[in-house]
């Protein structure tokens, strides 16, 4: 594999990490600074969750012009560097406000993956550039599973350390873009940054006018709302369906990581081969479909075992969704696509958790007539087949364009 997509990808899985690299220590970390409880810790996660989601939401698309103006390289190099940076301002934070910056700074930075979204388009023909986003969505999934157990591993060393680590990490890919990265923005495709298209609304009305975006990008986000049910109640649903301890849920989430890894990084090829872009997003659905149903009415935490690992074969939607799309913008619009995607993902991050952990809540509480922890998983359910209805409707102007 050539260095510059070693680079690339790295640089998705290191934003992964530094996401899970520092939720087990998160809760003890808070206690430090504030002195407080653990339900007060808890609050305080929730806002950094949601600033650090906000700030992804609003700099997507700033970044991804940014990118399409004056190149990828910059942007990512520097990125890179604010990001290590901004780690080791969160090792040394001795107040919880300047944790809370540290947010703010790292979902800024953590939105280059529009960027490194946009590099792939680049460089790989129009008809492979769906496989290339899925080796994209691979990194971002080990990243997802190497980042929770590398972080409760070096927390045995104190709550500073995962800091330490996931800023020397930033540190040296940025060493390593800096020596193997070549720019892929030429003046053919270069365009001049306009802040209207550069923030979320704008860019979503921008691309919407163009045939075969508009439908995409519904179809996207509310995909991207009904697979963040994972991270938003799978610790609660299996403690509450299957009594299971932190250690259970860290191994199913692990699990679910690798296989998304090797369905994004590997088996989405074969996929694509057989059916196309546009038959992998109507297979991918409708198992997500079958996958999210099943999930909701398990009872049996060995078999929900089983089933978590088999539900990632559906992830193939995002980069088949994300190579239509490329494949109709054109090369002078890529940065501002996937910027638009990082945007419609983390507001799907912003409002899913507070959707998905109300219906738990209300559906888990004392006295709820039916106890039903799974009532989230039928929430996506209904969301995937919307998104399905939606994709297969008849085509017309904004219509998803089909794909070979």
């Amino acid at each position: 594999m050539r260095l510059p997509i070693v680079f690339i990808l790295l640089t998705v899985m290191i934003d992964s990490m530094g996401i899970g690299l520092i939720i087990p220590v998160m809760p003890d970390l808070i206690q430090e600074v504030t002195g407080g409880t653990l339900a007060n810790a808890a609050l305080w996660g929730g806002v950094m969750s949601t600033v650090f989601a906000v700030m992804q939401f609003v700099f997507g698309p700033v970044i991804g012009n940014l990118s399409d103006r004056y190149g990828r390289r910059p942007v990512l190099l520097i990125s890179l560097a604010v990001m290590a940076a901004d780690y080791v301002v969160m090792a040394v934070a001795g107040s919880i406000w300047l944790l809370l910056a540290g947010r703010v700074v790292g979902g800024i930075t953590a939105a280059t993956q529009s960027t490194a979204s946009a590099y792939m388009a680049d460089i790989a023909e129009p008809e492979k550039r769906a496989q290339y986003f899925g080796l994209i969505g691979a990194a971002f999934g080990i990243g997802f599973v190497i980042g929770p157990l590398m972080g409760g591993v070096l927390g045995e060393y104190g709550t500073r350390a995962p800091f330490w680590a996931a800023a020397g990490l930033a540190a040296a890919n940025g060493v390593l873009g800096y020596f193997v990265l070549r720019e892929t923005v030429t003046d053919a495709i270069r365009r001049p940054f306009d802040w209207r298209r550069a923030n979320p609304l704008g860019a979503f009305r921008a691309l919407g006018q163009l045939p075969g975006i508009r439908r995409a990008l519904v179809i996207f986000f509310l995909y991207q709302v009904a697979f963040m049910v994972y991270p938003a109640v799978w610790a609660y649903f299996g403690k509450a369906r299957f009594g299971w301890d932190a250690g259970m849920i860290g191994l199913s989430l692990g699990l679910f990581g690798i296989m998304m890894a090797v369905v994004q990084g590997g088996l989405i090829r074969v996929i694509l081969a057989r059916l196309g872009e546009r038959g992998t997003v109507i297979y991918g659905l409708t198992f997500d479909i079958f996958a999210f149903g099943a999930l909701a009415i398990v009872t049996s935490g060995t078999i929900a075992l089983i089933l978590t690992p088999l539900a990632a074969l559906g992830a193939v939607v995002t980069p088949a969704l994300q190579g239509i799309m490329s494949r109709t913008v054109g090369p002078q619009r890529q940065g501002e696509l996937q910027g638009a995607l990082t945007s419609a993902s983390s507001l799907a991050m912003i409002l899913s958790p507070m959707l998905m952990t109300s219906v738990f809540a209300a559906y888990t509480q004392p006295g709820a007539d039916p106890y039903f922890p799974g009532a989230p998983f039928l929430v996506s359910v209904g969301l995937v087949v919307i998104a399905l209805v939606v994709f297969l409707a008849p085509g017309r102007k904004g219509a998803v364009a089909p794909a070979p």
